[in-house]
């Protein structure tokens, strides 16, 4: 019996379905379980095609494999009520097992993925930008919002303000993307070096240590953007264009550390050998979605906050006279 795998699923559902309560009341006095649940549920079952993708595929090529782990994450800590999920599976060095376990997790996510965005933008009403966190923008996701909403968005000042559900399709395109960065052993990485042979591995860490310069594009980039923002708004002189950019710039940077700490675990290497056996054209065509699928859901960044115009204050009522 399984005990420690439903734990974890049962025990990560209830992580966010707070979190998505917490994050979209409907409310601000009310515990907002439905709006919980419509986070949640959605959000899980993209995580769980994702590993059982991976685990399906394992099994069919008979390596080994573990059910999926979900991490759950106390409320109010990150953005999701969770880490993630993970299956623990033995090594191989044959590339087309590599191959097509790697790239059958993302790729089965994103089945589950697309038409939870689509329906969740769909229940999601265009306005205002309403500040907090602006998420970040893909191909896809754009073109999605373009059809489902009938505009390019974000679009000056206007934006989608996310359903629940829509906010958990979203969570499922970051979350593969990350996934899909063609580094270490993420599952781009995976791929990679089961299409392209042992050679790929030096490829690998230039891409990691090419996270420090988009870093610092991010950062510049958003800067500027957020310096228009303000003088739009009339804010210029009430907070940083700074206190936006170098966060939104840091996700990146987070990102070449903890890529360079896995790398150290696995000692100083960033895959294990594969053999030198060609793949079968099939896989060629499998490696083609995946990197397709890559650049449609890339998001240059991911998160940054948003700036909004400070609320009016009422008219002051004339000497003598009552509002």
């Amino acid at each position: 019996m399984p005990t420690l795998h439903i734990g974890l699923f049962l025990t990560t559902l209830l992580t966010t379905t707070v979190q998505g309560a917490l994050m979209h009341p409907s409310s601000p006095d009310a515990f907002a379980l439905a709006d919980g649940l419509s986070f949640s549920i959605p959000l899980m079952a993209i995580l769980l095609c994702h590993e059982m993708g991976h685990y399906i595929a394992a099994r069919i090529h008979r390596v080994p494999a573990s059910l999926p782990y979900f991490v759950p994450l106390p409320p109010g800590i990150g953005l999701f009520g969770t880490m993630g999920a993970v299956i623990l599976q033995s090594s191989t060095s044959d590339r087309r097992k590599l191959i097509d376990i790697g790239a059958a997790g993302p790729l089965a996510g994103l089945v589950v993925t697309i038409p939870v965005l689509a329906y969740g933008l769909y229940l999601s009403p265009v306005g205002p930008s309403a500040g907090g966190l602006q998420e970040g923008n893909s191909l896809l996701y754009a073109v999605l919002k373009r059809l489902v909403c009938g505009m390019w968005l974000p679009d000056r000042g206007i934006d989608v303000d996310l359903h629940p559900i829509a906010f958990a399709g979203w969570a499922g395109l970051f979350v593969t993307m990350l996934n899909l960065i063609p580094v270490s052993q993420l599952d781009g990485g995976h791929v990679a070096i089961a299409f392209f042979g042992n050679a790929y591995g030096r490829v690998s860490e230039t891409l990691r240590r090419l996270l420090l310069p988009l870093a610092v594009v991010v950062t510049i980039v958003v800067y500027v953007t957020t310096t228009r923002d303000l003088a739009r708004t009339g804010l210029s002189g009430h907070m940083s264009p700074w206190a936006i950019a170098i966060p939104a710039g840091m996700q990146w940077l987070v990102w070449y550390v903890m890529l360079g700490l896995l790398r150290r675990l696995c000692g100083g290497i960033d895959h294990p050998p594969v053999d030198d056996r060609p793949l079968p054209q099939s896989r060629a065509y499998l490696f083609a979605a995946v990197v397709m699928s890559f650049i449609l859901i890339f998001m240059p960044v991911p998160l940054r906050a948003n700036v909004r115009a400070p609320p009016q204050a009422p008219p002051v009522a004339a000497s003598g006279q009552t509002p």
